[in-house]
């Protein structure tokens, strides 16, 4: 999803420019994604049919430069909403990565109509937590207190999620068919990578 979705916002794009990009949103810390396999996960998703390769010559060295197909964006949106919608209490990699490509991938509506059914699944994870302190004296101090933990990380998520909902009901979230009303500053490296991205284009013919 992580890789599909850089594409996505970058395309075309070479591979060096996904790692550094990668690199610097700290994937290895939150997306479970090594830097090394970057290289590797692109070839295999090219292989797979979702990125189409292009093989350039740019400046006199050999580049390889991707795009997404057809079947790369389908995959790509199945995996944003999937990500998005799954409530995994000890693993939130998988809605960390959707929610950062939220706004470059979904329309308003596509992403209120996922996070509302996060909310949903969140609510009911709340009443199955509730069960457990009912039932506190049925099972160890540590494991009730455990859940209490998970029980208010969940509570912190919830209203965390409402406000976000309550956002792009408002139109105060950026999504795919809203202006953004930002920019990186001047030095940010996305700039010379828009750069790059036109002269890709012009030298594939678009």
């Amino acid at each position: 999803m992580l890789l599909l979705g850089a594409v996505r916002i970058f395309e075309p794009v070479n591979g060096y420019q996904i790692r550094r990009e990668l690199t610097s949103w700290q994937v290895d810390r939150w997306a479970n994604v090594n830097p090394g396999s970057i290289y590797g996960g692109l070839a295999t998703l090219a292989r797979q049919g979702h990125l189409l390769r292009h093989d350039l010559v740019d400046g006199g060295r050999e580049v390889s430069v991707y795009e997404l197909t057809d079947s790369g964006r389908e995959e790509l949106d199945r995996l944003v909403a999937a990500g998005l919608q799954a409530v995994e209490l000890y693993d939130r990699s998988a809605f960390m990565v959707a929610f950062s490509l939220l706004p470059s991938v979904m329309t308003t509506e596509q992403a209120r109509r996922s996070l509302v059914v996060r909310r949903v699944a969140l609510e009911q994870t709340m009443a199955e937590f509730a069960e457990i302190k009912m039932r506190s004296e049925a099972v160890p101090p540590h494991v009730v207190r455990s859940a209490l933990l998970w029980y208010d990380v969940t509570v912190a998520e919830l209203a965390w999620l409402r406000e976000v909902i309550d956002d792009l009901a408002a139109g105060r979230f950026p999504t795919a068919d809203t202006d953004w009303g930002w920019l990186p500053p001047p030095d940010d490296p996305g700039w010379q990578m828009n750069a790059d991205r036109e002269r890709y284009r012009s030298m594939l013919g678009r």
